[in-house]
């Protein structure tokens, strides 16, 4: 196991991964930037060291800063958690020339799976269903045309390098093809560095639903059950549960075998998951790779018991997976709210006045502030993640209610009162929603 960690990450993910470290008995290094000397995650780790000015991309997103840092404090790996670096495979590399261990996959996955054309290209030839599109990136304006209408629409535009939901547009008549190609090349090119595109079939009223896998460098490669992540808006998850809810028989299994086979052709190690569009007849297709930790693994570490934070360490430092084959059933249930500064469904800051955290049985509350602090504004703005385990769905959804009620975060407006209607709503409640379902549920509320 690593003596020392550097985590190249903030908020609640780097709280998590520091937990993780406690338990293992590893060194806990928080990597901050110059807005974050106070945060809840520089305060609990056992060292920490500033690695630049407010903006990401000198600090959290500068593979340089990162690498520094790590030899600075005699680091022996890296934890990149999620979103920032975690998916680069410059930042792996990198690292791995300067004898520091990253916590993930290897370089050559990131950069595969972060290529979402070349990404349809190989699972396809592995035998894991996509939706019609296109084979490669598509410059000109002709051609994109041409293809858009061949596939058939509504299409999407994607970006090759997209995540998070930028560089995405539903594009439903020719006319719209133009500019929705430029759009998301625009925020394509921002986010990501990468202005190229790809087109792909959209499938309407469809759920989003993708499996947990888990490899060692051994050869060793599990599945540890699906996740429901349909509750979304603008392609971001507000809510995510395990099992998925109302599958057809036989489907979960079908799911967890298409995922293994992707990832046993490219010899994967480390966390990953594999999502999929689950259509309304149950045909499913792959969506894409997250070669990382999830913001969504605990719905998985509660219905498993597994903490997968811990095994990602173990496996990254070469330990074989010690985990039993075929991993261990799902026990019960468990739904995860996102908790985010906004308003208006954008994000926000603010001070965080007062903090009122649930408790009970079956409830988790991973905290990424505490009180005092403020929400910056150069960063993502989840502040919590809640978690509630129930022996059935329904018991899950009841706790789950109970606890958003007595949660209370006083400062910047917050999605509790979202989250509060959504688990109250009869079509949640009844299970098996798609992707459409929350942008509706909003408009019908007015809200």
């Amino acid at each position: 196991m690593f003596r020392r960690l550097l985590i190249a990450n903030r908020g609640e993910v780097a709280v998590r991964i520091i937990r993780a470290c406690r338990e293992l008995g590893v060194t806990a290094i928080a990597a901050h930037s110059t807005a974050d000397r106070g945060a809840l995650h520089v305060r609990l780790a056992d060292e920490r060291i500033c690695i630049g000015p407010p903006r990401a991309e000198q600090s959290y997103q500068s593979i340089p800063a990162v690498v520094s840092a790590a030899l600075a404090t005699r680091a022996d790996a890296v934890h990149p958690g999620y979103g920032f670096l975690a998916e680069n495979g410059d930042l792996a590399e990198a690292l791995r020339h300067s004898g520091v261990a990253f916590v993930g996959p290897r370089a050559r996955h990131l950069r595969l799976m972060g290529d979402k054309a070349r990404a349809r290209r190989f699972m396809a030839r592995a035998g894991v269903a996509v939706l019609p599109g296109t084979e490669r990136p598509l410059d000109d304006a002709a051609e994109v045309a041409e293809v858009a209408a061949a596939i058939g629409y509504p299409v999407m535009v994607k970006a090759v390098a997209g995540g998070g939901g930028r560089g995405l547009r539903l594009v439903r008549r020719p006319g719209e093809l133009a500019a929705a190609v430029a759009a998301a090349r625009r925020e394509a090119a921002a986010a990501a560095g990468d202005a190229r595109v790809f087109l792909e079939r959209y499938l309407e009223d469809a759920r989003h639903v993708e499996v947990q896998l888990l490899g060692d460098r051994h050869g060793r490669l599990i599945s540890l059950g699906e996740r429901d992540c349909s509750v979304q808006r603008r392609h971001q998850k507000l809510l995510e549960e395990a099992p998925a809810p109302a599958l057809a028989p036989g489907l979960g299994a079908a799911l967890a075998e298409a995922a293994l086979a992707g990832a046993r052709a490219l010899r994967y190690e480390n966390l990953g998951t594999m999502e999929f569009l689950v259509g309304a007849d149950g045909a499913f297709h792959f969506l894409e790779m997250n070669p990382r930790l999830q913001v969504e693994h605990t719905v998985t570490e509660a219905v498993t018991g597994i903490d997968l934070v811990a095994e990602s360490l173990r496996v990254a430092a070469g330990e074989p997976l010690a985990l039993d084959e075929p991993a261990p059933a799902a026990r019960g249930h468990a739904i995860e709210c996102r908790i985010y500064a906004e308003e208006s469904g954008r994000p926000c800051g603010g001070v965080v006045r007062r903090l009122h955290v649930p408790g009970g049985p079956g409830i988790r509350v991973d905290l990424g502030v505490g009180a005092g602090e403020t929400i910056a504004a150069h960063y993502d703005t989840l502040l919590a993640k809640l978690v509630a385990h129930g022996r059935t769905r329904a018991e899950a959804i009841a706790r789950l209610g109970a606890a958003l009620d007595e949660f209370r975060i006083d400062g910047p407006p917050t999605t509790l009162a979202l989250h509060r209607r959504i688990v109250r709503d009869p079509g949640f409640v009844a299970g098996g929603v798609t992707s459409a379902y929350l942008e509706r549920f909003v408009r019908e509320e007015g809200t």
